[in-house]
C-alpha cells in the first residue's frame, strides 16, 4: 500500500501529504541510511504497479503481484508474474484474471494471493486457480502469510483486522486499532504472527483517534501468539510505515519502510537499525535467505529489484 492517490483510492490528505518525510524525521533510526548498492538485477517489462514480490524456494521462483489499475478496483486487470532468482522472466502473466493482488506466500505447493477482498489460491506446478475464499467484511487485504500446516493470515489495512483461513473457511484472528494499529505486514514466525503496522489513523475520516492530525508517524512491530492471541510489542516505538517482513537469521527480522524508502533490521529485542535507503518507496520484498538478496518492488516506478545484503548485514549487527 504505497501513493494511494496516484493509485486511485480516496484517503485523507492529512494522511499521506507529507508521508515521505514526516516518518524519516521523526521516526528515524539511530544510524544514518546508506545508499542501497547497485542492483544485481532490475526487471521493468510487463510489470504495472508491483506490490508484492515472494521467492518460493521449492520451485525456486520469485512471484510478483501487480496490481495494475486502482488497489481497490474490481478489475480483472490484476495479475503475478513468475521469474527466476536472476531476475529472467519466466511468465510475466503467469496468472491473470485477479483484481488488485498484493501480499503473498505459498505453503505445500500451493501460492496464495491477497486480492482486495478474496484470498486466491494457485497450483504452484500449474499456475491454475484452485480456490477464493471470499472474506465477508474485508475491503483491502494487504500482506499474507502463510503457517506450515496451509493457515492463512491476512491484514485488511482498512479493517484494522487481521484474518485468518483455514480449510476454506475466514475468520477474525485479531482486531482493532487498539490491539494492531494501521496492520500491513504479516510474517508466521513459528507459533507467532508477526503483524507490522503503518500507524495510526492511516485510513479514515478525521475525528478519530489518531486521524486528521497530519501525516502519519509510522507504525511498530508486535507478535501475537498464534493460540493464544496474546500480543507482545517487538517495537515499543514506531519506526516506520512496514511493509514487507523477512526472518534475519539471527532471530530478528528485516522490514521495509514504504513511507521512508528504506530497509531495516530489527533485533528481537526491538532494536532497528537502517540497512539501505532506496531510490524510492520499496514495497512487500521477498528475501532468499541463502543468498542474502532482497527482491524489492517499487510500485510506482513498475519495477522490481534485486539487491544483496550480505555487507549491510555484516557492517554491525542490531544488540
Amino acid at each position: 500500500m504505497k501513493n494511494l492517490h496516484r493509485l486511485g483510492i480516496a484517503v485523507p490528505c492529512a494522511a499521506f501529504a507529507a508521508a515521505s518525510l514526516v516518518p524519516v524525521l521523526a521516526q528515524t533510526p539511530p544510524n544514518p541510511a546508506k545508499p542501497a548498492p547497485p542492483a544485481l538485477w532490475t526487471v521493468t517489462a510487463e510489470i504495472a504497479a508491483p506490490e508484492s514480490a515472494f521467492y518460493d524456494a521449492a520451485s525456486n521462483s520469485v512471484f510478483v503481484s501487480n496490481i495494475n489499475g486502482g488497489v481497490t478496483d474490481k478489475d480483472g486487470n490484476g495479475y503475478i508474474s513468475r521469474l527466476t532468482p536472476e531476475g529472467r522472466v519466466v511468465s510475466a502473466k503467469w496468472v491473470t484474471g485477479l483484481n488488485g493482488p498484493k501480499g503473498l506466500r505459498s505453503a505445500g505447493g500451493t501460492l496464495w494471493a491477497a486480492d482486495i477482498d478474496e484470498v486466491v489460491g494457485i497450483e504452484i506446478a500449474s499456475g491454475r486457480i484452485t480456490s477464493r475464499v471470499k472474506i465477508d467484511g474485508a475491503t483491502f487485504l494487504n500482506d499474507l502469510a502463510t503457517a506450515p500446516d496451509g493457515t492463512v493470515y491476512v491484514s485488511d489495512s482498512m479493517g484494522p483486522r487481521i484474518y485468518v483461513v483455514k480449510d476454506g473457511k475466514a475468520s477474525i484472528f485479531v482486531e482493532g486499532e487498539d490491539a494492531i494499529e494501521t496492520p500491513n505486514g504479516v510474517l508466521v514466525d513459528g507459533n507467532r504472527v508477526i503483524v507490522g503496522s503503518l500507524g495510526l489513523g492511516v485510513f479514515g475520516p478525521p475525528g478519530g483517534r489518531g486521524r486528521g492530525a497530519g501525516a502519519p508517524a509510522g507504525g511498530r512491530l508486535f507478535a501475537f501468539d498464534r493460540t493464544t492471541k496474546v500480543r507482545t510489542v517487538i517495537t515499543p516505538q514506531p519506526i516506520g510505515g512496514i511493509d514487507g517482513i523477512e526472518p534475519d537469521g539471527s532471530g530478528g527480522y528485516l522490514v521495509t519502510d514504504v513511507f521512508g524508502s528504506r530497509l531495516l533490521q530489527v533485533s528481537a529485542s526491538g532494536t532497528a537499525r537502517t540497512l539501505l535507503a532506496f531510490p524510492g518507496a520499496g514495497a512487500d520484498f521477498g528475501y532468499i535467505a541463502g543468498r542474502r538478496i532482497a527482491i524489492v518492488p517499487f510500485l510506482n516506478a513498475n519495477s522490481v529489484s534485486a539487491y544483496d545484503l550480505t555487507a549491510a548485514l555484516a557492517a554491525r549487527s542490531v544488540p
